[in-house]
């Protein structure tokens, strides 16, 4: 038993130590540069190199390693200890990285707090995980509620504590570390009720970076621009994923189209994250400096909001192919994430590849499978899925039934193999006995060019129950409503084709921090609508 007790301890890897492997083999290579904001941080920009600004700060491995060291032993000072929680609540920067690794040394775990959330939403968040201490930047600290527990502000008071550590003291601990042990907690969002906690293992993080670099052959030595929140999953998971395997990590401030425009133009990327939204945005700012990449082998995410010109676009500016993938914060990449759209191509259909490193069902609400070219809920197993929601047993119960996660996404197997995403099980709209998918009507819409984005939502209606309507962005006002229903009469049967339309300014599309449109909002706005903002066919 001694033995295989042996063999079995010498078989696992943790990030702390992956990370720590990198040291030992690079301690010179920078790990991480903060690149901050162009706006808030135009006074620590070189002036004489106004075009190609200098970082903030800049770590080595060594550098991180050491500072890594420091925090874990302040924290554990503090009381924090393998199995405990710490909250963090700032916007990018190069502390974040610092306390994951520092919380995966001691087999603690980070809830990274969305800055978005309502006042109530965040002291629900922080009161879900009662951690032992909130790790807070200086511009959100008035943020966290007053009954929060014990904090420490990003800047001096930080750097005090890390000057005042005794990093050899918790060194053994790296042993005790396991690769179930949770590291991550993130916050999903939902169309009712308070955010969950999806519980992220270290075990998931080590997967999940392997299946990125074997998909989509990133390199160890590929940059990550971390301009999306990290507290959410694309940018924290890529960030530890570089760092686990010897790469470079650049922080930005948020999406800042000119800073972020620096970073492609002086960067050999992997994998540049470009969220519904602000596609448009980005191609925009590459045209208007004729910026020339210096080399990004992936883009996008979520081609199914993005509308098909704008992929195109961005991905004949970059010279990368966009990722035509389907994941989610407990799944990673998978269980959809072995396509690509090619360089120029504005896709009319976004069909998707099953990843290798997991297994697929499709099933009926009765969780039976159901037959090739039905639609049915998307089940996955395999080792990137995350360990549950934190505290809330009968959510779990009720997702990971049968020995499965549930993910609420419809699809739709092809005799190919491949599978075609139909819309979230919560989106389905209910009319007159039939189901109606808000996305298959979107992509119909969003093939006119004159469209620049739109989100179909449901109404209710005394004669259909629901019937589904459209709020759309437009290029100008050449695209009329007329035009818009001729095109769903040619393309959808009756019963699909929206029954009212709404012309919105794209600015006024309420969005998530990850790009997503939220439909819940805009159905608030359904009544009273002014009758000249409402056309009905």
């Amino acid at each position: 038993m001694v033995a295989r007790e042996r063999v079995a301890r010498a078989s696992i890897s943790t990030v702390s130590g992956l990370f720590v492997s990198q040291v030992r083999q690079h301690p010179d290579r920078i790990a991480i540069e903060d690149w901050g904001s162009s706006k808030a941080d135009s006074s620590k920009v070189d002036s004489a190199k106004a075009d190609r600004p200098e970082p903030i700060r800049r770590f080595s491995y060594r550098q991180l390693e050491q500072r890594m060291r420091a925090l874990a032993a302040a924290l554990a000072s503090s009381g924090v200890a393998r199995g405990d929680r710490v909250a963090l609540l700032s916007e990018n920067r190069a502390e974040y990285l610092e306390v994951f690794l520092a919380a995966a040394s001691l087999g603690a775990s980070v809830a990274c707090q969305n800055w978005r959330l309502s006042a109530t939403e965040l002291s629900h968040c922080i009161r879900l995980v009662e951690p032992r201490l909130i790790l807070v930047s200086a511009r959100h600290a008035e943020r966290l509620p007053s009954n929060a527990p014990q904090r420490w502000v990003f800047g001096a008071e930080y750097e005090a504590l890390l000057e005042r550590a005794a990093p050899d003291e918790v060194r053994a601990q790296d042993q005790e570390v396991a690769p179930e042990d949770a590291l991550l907690i993130l916050y999903t969002s939902g169309t009712t009720g308070l955010p969950k906690g999806a519980v992220l293992s270290q075990r998931a993080e080590i997967v999940r970076n392997l299946v990125v670099r074997a998909e989509f052959g990133i390199a160890p030595e590929d940059t990550f621009a971390a301009w999306s929140p990290l507290y959410h999953m694309g940018a924290a998971e890529c960030s530890l994923g570089a760092l686990m395997s010897g790469g470079k990590v650049i922080t930005l401030d948020g999406f800042d189209a000119a800073r972020l425009g620096d970073v492609v133009e002086q960067e050999q990327l992997g994998w540049l994250l470009l969220m519904p939204g602000m596609v448009g945005n980005f191609a925009a700012e590459l045209e208007r400096r004729s910026i020339q990449p210096r080399g990004v082998k992936l883009c996008g995410v979520m081609a199914d909001l993005v509308p098909p010109k704008e992929i195109a676009r961005i991905t004949r500016l970059l010279g990368a192919p966009y990722a035509n993938t389907f994941g989610a914060t407990e799944t990673g990449c998978p269980p959809c994430s072995s396509n690509r759209i090619p360089i120029g191509v504005a896709p009319s259909r976004l069909s998707k590849q099953q990843s290798p490193f997991c297994e697929v069902k499709l099933v009926d609400p009765d969780d039976r499978e159901v037959p090739e070219g039905a639609p049915g809920e998307l089940c996955i197993r395999g080792p990137t899925l995350f360990s549950g929601y934190f505290r809330n047993d009968e959510t779990n119960a009720q997702e990971f039934r049968g020995g499965w996660f549930h993910m609420g996404d419809v699809f739709v197997r092809n005799p190919d193999g491949s599978l075609d995403f139909v819309d979230r099980v919560k989106y389905l709209i209910k009319s007159g006995g039939e189901n109606i998918y808000p996305a298959e009507i979107e992509r119909v819409i969003l093939q006119d060019e004159r469209v620049l984005d739109c989100a179909v939502v449901r109404k209710a209606d005394p004669k259909w129950g629901e019937v589904p309507v459209a709020f759309i962005a437009r290029h100008g006002e050449a695209l009329e409503a007329a035009d818009v229903y001729r095109r769903c009469r040619r393309e959808l049967a009756g019963y699909k084709q929206p029954k009212e339309i709404y012309f919105i300014a794209a600015s006024e599309l309420p969005r998530s921090a990850s790009g997503k449109i939220q439909r819940h909002e805009l159905e608030k706005r359904l009544a009273p609508v002014p009758a000249d903002k409402r056309h009905a066919p």
